[in-house]
């Protein structure tokens, strides 16, 4: 008996199998994709490399400023990597609203979190500081405020010559505070000759004003003789003295006979002045050689140590008598006098 058994033909594989591993596949490409995604967007994230990357920058944010634009800029100036990642962070964290104008002060090698962690803060005052020191002439201070970028130095010198002091002549010179003053960087020449007008003007409490009347001083009075102490003084120690004595020669009819408002007449600083050229002879409202009494307004800025000596003065030598002269001597003291005979024998010994 043949045996016709024949073996069942093989079974095709099954098409679900086939399909398992094309999923397989298309699963583990979407995850080396968004793995590659991922560390890509990461890589954004990172702080950047190169000379720019290793030095603080300071990111300076204007009135109507944006985020889009802050970050463009930190990405030109090499701070930043991507502008999108920084603009995500803050808005994932709610904090892209928080940008303010200002000064935000940027360590470097910051990445994204970090810079948006930064800007999420309170930047620093966008003000510009300017000094004023004491002393110094309405002619000095374009160059002073040029120099601190505030100003136009084309109109800033007719702003203050516009501008009115409390001096009969209307000049503006003793009435602008010497200080440090925070302007924005949009200030006007106005705005600033008015910020420094006003600060003056807190010195002139009532109580001062009546300290100054009660020696025969009006405003303008108390300041001019304060920016001649201002000018004379080599210490604010030595104010009041000097102070004292130019208020004695007023009482007695002396020539104040100040060399810095000789100087201030002739358009001249205090080192240029040349006896041998005649200047002090040179007669001009400021001469207080050829001039009685106080000149017709102040010399300089006084700052509040200069004010405050006139209210202030000594006026008497320890013998209780009046002082009416002094020297500053090569040994750094002031030598003061009260009559001439003995100024000059101080000036023989100590000039």
């Amino acid at each position: 008996m043949t045996d016709t058994y024949q073996p069942a033909p093989p079974r095709p594989p099954r098409r679900r199998r086939a399909w398992w591993k094309v999923l397989l596949a298309v699963l583990l490409l979407l995850l080396l994709v968004a793995g590659g995604v991922a560390g890509y967007a990461w890589s954004l994230t990172r702080a950047p490399q190169g000379a720019a990357a290793t030095q603080a920058y300071t990111l300076e944010v204007k009135p109507g400023d944006t985020l889009p634009g802050a970050a463009a800029r930190l990405q030109a100036a090499g701070v930043l990597r991507s502008p999108d990642a920084l603009r995500t962070i803050m808005r994932v964290r709610g904090t892209a609203g928080r940008l303010r104008e200002g000064y935000y002060d940027l360590p470097a090698g910051l990445d994204a979190f970090q810079l948006a962690d930064r800007l999420a803060d309170t930047p620093r005052p966008r003000v510009r500081n300017v000094t004023v020191p004491e002393g110094k002439r309405v002619r000095d201070l374009p160059d002073i405020l040029t120099a601190a970028r505030l100003g136009d130095p084309a109109t800033l010198p007719a702003a203050l010559k516009a501008a009115r002091g409390d001096c009969p002549n209307g000049s503006l010179e003793g009435f602008l505070f010497p200080a440090t003053y925070p302007f924005r960087p949009e200030v006007t020449d106005a705005e600033i000759v008015r910020a420094m007008q006003d600060r003056m003007t807190q010195e002139f409490t009532p109580e001062r004003l009546s300290a100054a009347r009660r020696l025969g001083l009006t405003t303008c009075g108390w300041v001019t003789l304060a920016s001649m102490v201002q000018a004379e003084a080599a210490t604010v120690g030595e104010m009041p003295t000097i102070a004292g004595i130019f208020l004695n020669r007023l009482k007695v009819g002396i020539a104040l006979g100040a060399d810095p408002t000789v100087a201030y007449g002739l358009g001249k600083d205090l080192n240029q002045l040349d006896r041998s050229a005649g200047d002090f002879v040179k007669d001009t409202p400021y001469n207080t050689y050829t001039r009685q009494g106080l000149p017709p307004g102040p010399i300089n800025n006084p700052g509040e140590a200069a004010l405050l000596s006139v209210l202030n003065a000594r006026r008497t030598l320890p013998d209780g008598r009046e002082a009416l002269y002094f020297v500053h001597g090569l040994d750094g003291r002031i030598h003061v006098n009260a009559d001439y005979a003995a100024h000059l024998r101080d000036v023989a010994r100590y000039r």
